[in-house]
């Protein structure tokens, strides 16, 4: 990630409706799947600046961990009071094996070019019986400078990220896609740019004005809410998987 990005997407991620909308579906997930469950080990690969940390521990889930490749993401963790985080890259994981019940990578695994290396080594740190909970952009169709200013190296379909865990051994739980409803604005405004061959960033983090942001948020409740009685997409901006490590093994 650029430099001049990443300190954007700092300032932005806490309030941004992306990731808000992005936050509280995972949130949803894990309450889904492990009902009642607040005593569990998660893990965030790609924490940034910890706002889903921020939001885990508030909802009581005390065993909670970070992980990220930026070092300025980790201090500006530790500034913000969080402890069990660390200067870790997602691809390479210095945990010892079967420590985690839940492992969380959202628009982490298109930043790693061996995918299926990291998703091997996701497993072997998640307790048997644990759960990946992944999201990424999704659809090559999508393709933008975004893309390439994030350093991501694909957009995967549902079929391609159900592929890539299922060869490692996993169980797919749950797949579908995320953020229907811009899925028709984002694809008209990126055939737009390339028609218009932009050379500039186009980035789409900039911080618009509150009643977009809200508006937005609104609309993604809708969808999350949805999502969480069980309700998948057929398309969508990102896409998800939610895999589990065999019991035996």
């Amino acid at each position: 990630m650029k430099t001049d990005f990443e300190r954007t997407y700092h300032s932005v991620e806490e309030k941004h409706w992306w990731f808000v909308g992005r936050r509280e579906i995972v949130l949803k997930l894990i309450i889904r799947i492990l009902p009642r469950r607040k005593n569990i080990k998660i893990l965030e690969i790609g924490c940034s600046g910890g706002p889903l940390l921020k939001l885990l521990l508030s909802q009581g889930y005390s065993h909670v961990v970070g992980i990220d490749n930026s070092k300025e993401a980790i201090i500006l963790c530790k500034k913000r009071g969080f402890k069990n985080v660390f200067l870790m890259d997602g691809a390479n994981l210095h945990f010892d094996s079967e420590q985690f019940d839940v492992i969380i990578a959202s628009d982490v695994l298109e930043h790693i070019q061996d995918g299926k290396r990291a998703v091997k080594g996701w497993q072997r740190i998640l307790k048997r019986g644990g759960i990946i909970i992944c999201f990424v952009p999704a659809l090559r169709i999508l393709w933008s400078k975004h893309d390439e200013d994030n350093k991501h190296y694909q957009r995967y379909t549902k079929k391609d990220l159900e592929y890539l865990f299922r060869g490692k051994g996993y169980t797919i739980i749950r797949s579908s896609y995320w953020n229907v409803a811009l899925f028709l604005p984002i694809l008209f405004y990126r055939f737009l740019t390339r028609i218009l061959a932009s050379k500039s960033s186009a980035n789409q983090l900039k911080d618009g004005n509150n009643f977009t942001n809200i508006l937005l948020i609104q609309l993604l409740r809708i969808e999350n809410a949805l999502l969480s009685i069980g309700i998948n997409y057929p398309i969508g901006v990102s896409v998800f998987v939610i895999a589990q490590k065999p019991k035996k093994v």
